[in-house]
């Protein structure tokens, strides 16, 4: 069961045009970078990425949307980034907004074969228009389906050799969800450690839902506003 690939570049071997990539990362926190400049790289093109944002203008995500890579995005907040607004405007990116709690719900109920769920979160916005809606004990709900994806691309703190996963603290974000609800997903370990090694009640996530795992390097982690003051 030999999971562990040289780098991100090897792992992504059968990213395809058209895919669709579920992203870890909340803003700039927790990004696979290394698998995004893989992407970015192999110039893959027409894929729907699914992620709470994409990015800002230049980091994270953005920098697959500056390229054209990216033709649809699902996401819940489009700030940050001036180049999302500009396609969007033009008419060259198809966006599907969700609320932030609806979006980690949907991908949940793809990895966990729900098939669908009643939320009353969006009724009688536009994020319900054209959905089935339904009354519980006097209260409207509007119908949300699920969430999956070709390939899932997600960052760990730490990795065994079989794919047990540990996130840092905010990072972890919507990683978990993501690594349960694609075909393929492929992991980047910020440190990648023999198996037994990850004490079994800190796993965050268990090795059946990852394929693919490469120790990843040279991070920037960044931060999308940085503020300095002096000090006292």
């Amino acid at each position: 069961m030999n999971k562990i690939f040289a780098d991100a570049k090897a792992a992504l071997f059968d990213l395809k045009d058209g895919a669709t990539i579920l992203s870890g990362g909340f803003g700039l926190c927790g990004n696979p970078e290394n698998l995004i400049a893989a992407i970015h790289e192999k110039g893959t093109k027409n894929l729907t990425v699914v992620s709470n944002n994409c990015g800002t203008t230049e980091l994270g995500l953005g920098v697959l949307l500056k390229a054209k890579q990216v033709r649809k995005m699902v996401s819940s907040y489009v700030g940050e980034n001036k180049e999302f607004e500009r396609q969007y405007l033009a008419g060259e990116l198809e966006v599907e907004l969700n609320p932030q709690g609806t979006l980690a719900e949907r991908i949940r109920a793809g990895g966990a074969g729900i098939a669908g769920f009643y939320t009353p979160t969006g009724v009688g916005t536009k994020v319900a228009e054209g959905k089935e809606t339904r009354q519980f004990e006097g209260r409207e709900y509007v119908l949300e389906r699920p969430l999956s994806g070709d390939f899932a691309i997600v960052r760990a703190w730490k990795a065994d050799e079989w794919g047990n996963l540990v996130f840092r603290k905010t990072a972890r974000n919507f990683s978990p969800l993501m690594c349960m609800a694609a075909k393929v997903t492929i992991v980047e370990a910020e440190e990648l450690v023999k198996l037994g090694e990850l004490e079994p009640d800190q796993i965050h996530v268990p090795s059946i839902y990852v394929h693919r795992i490469f120790r990843g390097s040279g991070y920037q982690k960044w931060i999308e506003k940085r503020t300095v003051r002096p000090r006292a």
